[in-house]
């Protein structure tokens, strides 16, 4: 039994006997003046350290954005903004570390946290590093002047960043559950499970794998890119967004086609931007017997004067005569498939009507 200094000598009391947190009894004074200095001490040197911790958090970021309204580079900017409040729960995380060195009730504390808190806000600021850092070189991206580049880099950016976010999320749920005593058993068969995805990358069994695999396989070949217009299915649209599992495609009335991405490493598709440039073409049907020159420079006049034409492809040719008609064929460029839409519609309407004006009868009217 150890004994207690009896308050009238003027102490308080160091230690409490072994019977002294008798549940079935109202505290005595001493346990009280025990058990109320050591937690304001604790509560004392726990808030010296996340006081500091706070002030260390505000002083960094203050600086940062202090140095984004200096410079022209929004890079400064994003960075605060997208770090902001996972490196101040880090800081407060660290602040009661060097708290708990202090104090042992806050070690006591702390020790029962650190294997949940840490592997927490270590994979938030690992993400939130992953997704500023890919929003950076997204905007770099975007400024770069070649739209094909920019919408090459802007699909691998997007790719790559959400397949390490998929990653460090794996890998931070584990170690999580790993610091839980009455859950650690399942921390420990995804860890375990880890080890076994390099069978199963070759195999490509599980289906959510195996949507990860084809969209790093686009990322790096690129058959596709955001922004690239294709053709799937008889349905057309171009790239809105490419995630690891799907494919967002807009069509031209506002729809939004949900394609696995596995389908582009699958089956054959029809890309329209691969390259710089897209051709095609207006047929115009006219009766047999008249002159095809006059209508070609009046198709030559009128291309030259509308903004949509690239000036690469230009020409018409006669690309069917049967009985009672001559399909004429006029062939032209555009830069992308807007241009090129654009252009065939203001191209159809100008030649139909100069052969309104000019040459009535040779218009075709045999369906």
């Amino acid at each position: 039994m150890i004994t207690i200094t009896n308050l009238t000598k003027g102490k308080l009391p160091l230690a409490l006997p072994a019977d002294a947190l008798d549940p079935d009894q109202w505290p005595s004074i001493d346990e009280v003046m025990h058990w109320s200095s050591r937690m304001t001490h604790a509560a004392v040197v726990l808030g010296i350290g996340l006081g500091v911790a706070l002030v260390l958090h505000l002083a960094c970021f203050a600086f940062l954005r202090r140095m984004a309204r200096r410079s022209e580079n929004p890079a400064e900017a994003v960075a605060a903004a997208q770090l902001y409040h996972a490196f101040r729960w880090a800081f407060l995380a660290g602040g009661m570390a060097s708290a708990a060195g202090g104090n042992k009730l806050i070690g006591k504390l702390w020790s029962g946290i650190e294997g949940f808190v840490v592997p927490a806000l270590t994979g938030w600021v690992l993400y939130a590093l992953v997704k500023t850092g890919a929003e950076l070189m997204a905007r770099r991206a975007i400024t770069s002047g070649d739209e094909l580049t920019a919408r090459s880099r802007t699909t691998r950016i997007a790719l790559i960043s959400r397949s390490m976010a998929f990653v460090i999320i794996f890998i931070t749920v584990s170690l999580m559950l790993l610091g839980v005593p009455a859950v650690r058993h399942i921390g420990a068969t995804l860890i375990a499970s880890a080890g076994l995805m390099g069978l199963a990358v070759g195999a490509a069994a599980q289906p959510a794998l195996k949507s990860l695999i084809a969209g790093l396989q686009i990322a790096l070949t690129e058959p596709i890119r955001i922004g690239d217009f294709v053709v799937v299915e008889g349905e057309q649209g171009r790239v809105e967004d490419i995630r690891l599992s799907y494919v967002v495609i807009r069509t031209g009335d506002e729809r939004r086609l949900i394609v696995p991405t596995v389908k582009f490493l699958d089956a054959t598709f029809q890309n329209w931007t691969r390259v710089g440039g897209i051709t095609g073409s207006v047929v115009l049907p006219i009766r047999p017997g008249f002159a095809i020159d006059p209508i070609r420079q009046a198709f030559r006049a009128a291309i030259d004067e509308m903004e949509t034409w690239d000036r690469r492809t230009g020409d018409l040719v006669v690309s069917e005569s049967r009985v009672g008609s001559v399909e004429l064929k006029l062939l032209v460029s555009a830069a992308n498939p807007a241009d090129l839409g654009a252009l065939r519609s203001g191209l159809r309407e100008v030649m139909l009507e100069w052969l309104r004006v000019n040459a009535p009868d040779a218009l075709c009217t045999e369906t």
